[in-house]
């Protein structure tokens, strides 16, 4: 068995999610098909995390696990996957890994960004959340600050159906707002993240910043305490602002 590692980006707009589905067009499912005729045979591939639908990518990761021997270069399979998959995927860079690498259950952590606008963007308008109202970053910036360390995101989870049992308990590493002109730009990195986790997050911090919601009450949703006052699954951002920009892996060099 020969396992590949992949580095990917992609646009998300057109696709539901990462995991393929059977009524629905996605991400793992054109990379399946190209896989397919670049190999010639079905293969077992993963990726880090499972994007949601309209969520894109930066660096998104893959392994693809060949049983027969991988004669081409990896140049070239990426050259050829690339040339199979649709414009808003491209596979960045492709390497032979270790046999028993996996991308999801190896990886130490992922990074997440998301993008939010204060104004109409004309050109940028799929890849934000414009928010209309006037925002206080240094509250959010302070509000995102309290995400660090380990806690229970149960308020902040959709209910999985594919992972009943799962623990809403996450370590987050690192939590911030950066602004750049007319975008503020929220990062956090976690060990892993409950299914619409960041999206609930990202409007708790806009409420954050309108002024709607405290930074002593979002703390409180924080350290797992619902309040049946607040709605947080009402204010879930859209999927469009957000980003998987990088996984993490141990170094092994």
């Amino acid at each position: 068995m020969t396992t590949l590692k992949a580095i990917l980006e992609y646009d998300g707009t057109r696709y539901g999610g990462w995991q393929e589905q059977k009524n629905a067009r996605t991400v793992m499912g054109e990379l399946r098909k190209a896989a397919r005729e670049v190999f010639g045979s079905d293969v077992e591939m993963q990726g880090a995390g499972r994007t949601d639908a309209g969520v894109h990518a930066l660096g998104q990761v893959m392994h693809i696990k060949v049983v027969s021997q991988v004669r081409q270069p990896v140049d070239v399979i990426q050259r050829r996957m690339n040339d199979l998959l649709p414009a808003d995927i491209v596979i960045l860079q492709f390497e032979q890994a270790a046999r028993n690498f996996h991308a999801r259950h190896d990886a130490l952590s992922r990074v997440y960004i998301y993008q939010i606008s204060r104004r109409k963007q004309a050109f940028m308008k799929k890849y934000v959340w414009w928010v209309k109202h006037d925002l206080d970053a240094a509250a959010m910036a302070r509000a995102a600050s309290l995400l660090v360390g380990r806690h229970d995101f149960v308020c902040f989870r959709a209910t999985d159906r594919s992972k009943p049992e799962e623990s809403t308990v996450v370590v987050v590493n690192n939590a911030e707002i950066e602004t750049e002109e007319d975008v503020i730009m929220f990062r956090i990195e976690a060990s892993h993240f409950l299914w619409r986790m960041v999206r609930r997050v990202v409007g708790a911090l806009v409420k954050v910043g309108t002024g709607e919601l405290s930074e002593q009450d979002f703390g409180r949703l924080v350290d797992g305490l619902p309040d049946p006052k607040l709605d947080v699954a009402a204010w879930t951002a859209p999927a469009a602002g957000l980003f998987l920009e990088q996984v993490r892996y141990p170094n092994k060099g």
